[in-house]
Order: structure tokens, then sequence, then C-alpha cells
């Protein structure tokens, strides 16, 4: 007997981490999550995300085995950004039963009716800014780090429930050779956007490491007001995820731009941290924290995770100058391999700025819609700024 359950008990609790572990036994590609951040952002432990917004996790029972699992999710500050009253869900897994993701869909559909909300969004895991996007092609390569990876047959089980694509995300590899073979065209943007507004870029200054941290987030959040679907991380969420990315980031691998003493732009890289997280099975305690930071420098892969430039700067070239400060230390550090991602797929510049240069489009992911999907362009602004 298949039942769909809302996960409350510890038992439950501890069904729903560990499911992913048995589902993808076997699979040379899949990377385990990391189960203390999975257990924060799904609201098993305190995240700053849930001081503004809901989530519901439900876990489905095939006699009394787990056998998939999501969570539903409001986003409040969606919601209040564009007036789209829209529910989300994530943290999506199941097995090659449509029967069995049907239900975990009319759950998560159900409960959003509790709170007024028919339209559905996915995966998110919470929102854009965390993990997002259902892998449909691709396969044959595991994931960079923080980036999702799922089974092929996912996309159909998503696709037969009803939903419909909404925009899809693009992940381009680039060799280190492949500096050698750069357009001219783009030095000439480097050089030109360079003298044109006097830019100096320098590394993240080591000595106020915490306070250059918060300066690229709430740069993060100012640059990407016009990315379809964004929400800004809230102060809460910043605060918690500076934490985190003072262990991760390495400063010889940032890039800062500033025009007279204002910093309008940083690139964000790091290291491809996934191959050990699969050696510790996703635990950072009591020792995987150590084994997962120790010797960065053997890590030859990284992931150009965001740039970003203040509105009044974009389409300057200031992304290009960014990126292109950042080729000597990514020399000297012995790097081999950078995945650029996610790109959208309506960023049309940035993607074709990557393929100028070289890059291979290797990964794209999916979000999909249920209900009616709003005009692209009309999303790409906030509700208030609409015209």
């Amino acid at each position: 007997m298949l039942t769909v359950v809302p996960v409350r008990s510890r038992r439950e609790k501890s069904q729903f981490l560990e499911l992913p572990w048995e589902l993808y036994r076997g699979d040379p590609h899949w990377i385990p999550p990391l189960r203390m951040i999975v257990k924060e952002l799904v609201g098993f432990s305190q995240h700053p995300f849930h001081e503004h917004n809901r989530v519901q996790p439900f876990l489905a029972l095939r006699d009394g085995k787990p056998i998939g699992r999501i969570v539903a999710i409001v986003n409040q500050a969606h919601i209040d950004r564009y007036h789209d009253h829209r529910g989300f869900f994530g943290f999506f897994e199941c097995a090659d039963d449509q029967e069995v993701a049907n239900a975990l869909f009319d759950a998560v559909r159900e409960w959003l009716k509790q709170h007024d909300i028919a339209d559905l969004r996915g995966p998110t895991n919470p929102t854009l800014n965390y993990e997002c996007g259902l892998l449909i092609d691709g396969f044959d390569s595991a994931p960079y780090f923080m980036m999702t990876y799922n089974p092929p047959y996912y996309a159909r089980l998503i696709e037969r429930y009803g939903f419909r694509k909404a925009q899809d995300m693009f992940a381009f590899w680039g060799h280190i050779e492949m500096l050698e073979q750069l357009d001219k065209k783009l030095e000439f943007v480097v050089e030109e956007a360079t003298r044109r507004f006097n830019v100096k870029v320098r590394r993240i200054n080591s000595r106020r490491f915490d306070r250059e941290v918060r300066t690229f987030l709430d740069l993060y959040n100012q640059s990407l007001g016009g990315t379809w679907g964004f929400t800004p991380m809230s102060e809460g969420e910043i605060r918690h995820l500076s934490k985190s990315l003072k262990m991760l980031i390495v400063p010889e691998l940032t890039s800062i731009a500033e025009v007279d003493g204002r910093v309008v732009g940083a690139a964000f890289v790091l290291l491809d941290y996934n191959p050990r997280i699969k050696q510790i099975a996703g635990r950072l305690f009591p020792f995987g924290f150590m084994r997962l930071l120790w010797n960065k420098r053997a890590i030859k892969r990284i992931r150009f995770i965001s740039t970003n430039v203040v509105p009044e700067f974009q389409r300057w070239g200031l992304g290009l100058v960014l990126l292109q400060n950042l080729v000597a230390p990514v020399l000297k550090w012995g790097i081999e391999e950078a995945e650029f991602s996610w790109v959208l797929e309506s960023n049309q510049l940035s993607a074709g700025s990557l393929r100028r240069g070289g890059a291979k489009l290797t990964k794209t992911y999916r979000l999909y819609d249920f209900g009616p999907t709003p005009d692209p362009q009309a999303n790409l602004l906030p509700a208030k700024t609409r015209k």
C-alpha cells in the first residue's frame, strides 16, 4: 500500500535524509548531499530561510518502506516581489514509479491549497539562491560543487504529471588550454572597459575577510535584481552564508572590481569539493570537515559560481574584466578544468560570451511550472517596477 505522510517524527526525518543513499546506490556520478545542510534547509534544524518562509517535507512509503520524498515550499519573498502567488517544490527524490511521483506532487499541491496557492514551480532547494533545477542533459559525468544531479527518468515523472518547462539553465565547461584560444575581440572589450571606467581590480583582503564576503553577498543581491525568478537573500541568510563561505573561499581565486573606490563587481569562484564530499559520504562530523578542507591545493577543478556587476555598470564588459583578472591566479594554482554554472537560457549575453571564449555546453538543468507560466519578460522585474 502506498502512503504519503508529512515528515514529523525523528524516524521519518531520518528516513527522509537517508533515502538518496538507497535510490542512487551504484550510480558512479552521484554526489551525496551534505547532510547538515539538507537538515537546515528542509526545516529539521534552524536556518534563517525559515524565518519568513514555510516548508513541509513529505515522505512516500510503500508497505512502510521509503520510496520517495519531496518538500512543499512557500517562498514569501517570491510572492511579495513578483505578485505571483506560486508555491515551489524541492528536494525531490523518487523511485521510477509514476504512482509514487503523482502522490508526492498531489501532497504538495494539497498542502499549498491550505495557503491559497494553486500554481507550482520547481525543483528549488529551496530557492534559486541554493541548489536548483532538474538535470535533463549531461548525465555522463558528476556534477560540480553545489550543482544538482538526478536520474534521467525524473524528467519523465515530472512531465507526465503535467509540469511544463519554465526556464532552462546551462553549465559550460572549459579546460585551461582554451585560454590560448580566447577571442581577440574579448581582449579588446576588457581593455576598453578598464580604460573607460578606470577600473581597479583586486583580490579579497584576508585581513577583513568577513566584511569582504558580506560585501560580495550584498553585491549579489544588488546585481541580480533583473534576473528571471530571482529573490534577494534575507539579512539572516546573508549572515549565515557568510560564515559558510569563509571556510570555502580561496582569497587568491577572487576578483573584485572597484570604480572610484566603490565595489561594483566581483567574480566568485569555488573549488570543486564534490569528490571529497563523496569520500566523506556527506558527513561533516566528526572528521569529515577536516578531510573536506585539507590540502586545498590538490583540488584542480573550479566552479565559477557567480560573476556579478551592479546594474549601472552591466553590459559594459566589467564581467569580462573580472574573469580576465582570474587567469593568472588560476594558472598559478594549477587549475585544469572549470565549470561556469549556472547560466539562464534568457541570459544570452553571458552564454554568448562563454561560447566565444571556447567554453562548451555540457549540462542543462530545467525548472518546471505547473499551472500558468508567466511571460518570461514580465517576470524579469519585480512587480512594483514593471510598466
